[in-house]
C-alpha cells in the first residue's frame, strides 16, 4: 500500500530480559482511581464506576525511558501549571472485549512505571467548562514510560509501593493496593467499552501528591519489583 506521506512508525517498548519491544497500540488512562488523590482533587472517592480517557499513541507523545538513563522532555506550552502523575501501567498481551473478572489477569502482559503529565490549568478550565479532557491531558511528551516486565517475571501485581520524588523529596508515595478499582477490575470494565487488543496500555490511576514540576526538575518515579524512570524537565 501506498501512502502520500510516510505514516506514523509504531512506538515499541524495551521489555526486561527480551529482545524484542512491546508494540504500543492504544493508551487508555483511569481517571482518580485512589481515594486520597480523589480528595485532593475535590471529589468524593466513594467508588463510582471508573471513568477513561485516552492519550496518543505516537512516539511525540509515549516516550520510552531505558533502565538507568535520565529523559529529557521539554515543559509544555499554554500552561502555568505543570504536574506529574506517578501511575501503575498496565499492557494487554492477549485481545478480549466483555472480559469476565475472573478471567481479566490471563489478558495481562506485564507492567511498567509511567507518568501521566498534565496541564492541570488547561485540564481544569476544560472539566469547568464541561469540555473534553485532552489539551490537559493528551499532548506531546505526556506519556514517559519505563521497562516493562512480563506478568511471568512479576507475578499479578495487585500490592507494591509505588512513589515519585522530584529533585530528590518525596512528593508521591502509596501502595498499589489501594486502587479504587483494582487492575483486573479495570481491565474488566474497559472492555465492556472497547475491544482489548494486544499492544494496548492502560495507566491505572495516580495516588494524592500531585504537584507542579518546572524546568531543570527531575522526576523519579518508583514501583517495587519494576524498573524506575528518571525524567527531566526542560525548558
Amino acid at each position: 500500500m501506498k501512502y502520500i506521506f510516510e505514516p506514523q512508525t509504531v512506538v515499541g517498548l524495551p521489555v526486561a530480559g527480551q529482545s524484542e519491544c512491546f508494540p504500543v497500540r492504544r493508551v487508555y488512562c483511569v481517571g482518580r482511581n485512589y481515594a486520597a488523590h480523589a480528595r485532593e482533587m475535590g471529589f468524593d472517592p466513594d467508588r463510582e464506576p471508573p471513568f477513561f480517557f485516552c492519550k496518543p499513541n505516537d512516539g511525540q507523545s509515549v516516550i520510552a525511558v531505558p533502565p538507568d538513563t535520565t529523559v529529557s522532555i521539554p515543559y509544555p506550552p499554554q500552561t502555568n501549571n505543570y504536574h506529574y502523575e506517578i501511575e501503575l501501567v498496565v499492557a494487554i498481551g492477549q485481545s478480549g472485549k466483555d472480559i469476565p473478572l475472573e478471567n481479566a489477569g490471563e489478558h495481562i502482559f506485564g507492567y511498567a512505571v509511567g507518568l501521566d503529565m498534565t496541564r492541570r490549568d488547561l485540564q481544569i478550565k476544560m472539566r469547568e467548562q464541561g469540555r473534553p479532557w485532552e489539551i490537559g491531558k493528551a499532548f506531546d511528551y505526556s506519556a514517559p514510560i519505563g521497562m516493562l516486565h512480563s506478568k511471568s517475571e512479576t507475578g499479578e501485581m495487585n500490592s507494591a509501593e509505588i512513589s515519585l520524588t522530584v529533585n530528590g523529596e518525596v512528593k508521591q508515595k502509596s501502595d498499589i493496593s489501594h486502587l479504587i478499582w483494582s487492575v483486573n477490575e479495570t481491565i474488566a470494565k474497559l472492555s465492556t467499552l472497547f475491544e482489548l487488543h494486544a499492544g494496548d496500555l492502560i495507566f491505572s490511576g495516580t495516588p494524592d501528591g500531585v504537584g507542579a514540576v518546572k524546568p531543570g526538575d527531575t522526576m523519579h518515579g518508583f514501583i517495587q519489583g519494576l524498573s524506575p524512570v528518571s525524567v527531566k524537565v526542560t525548558p
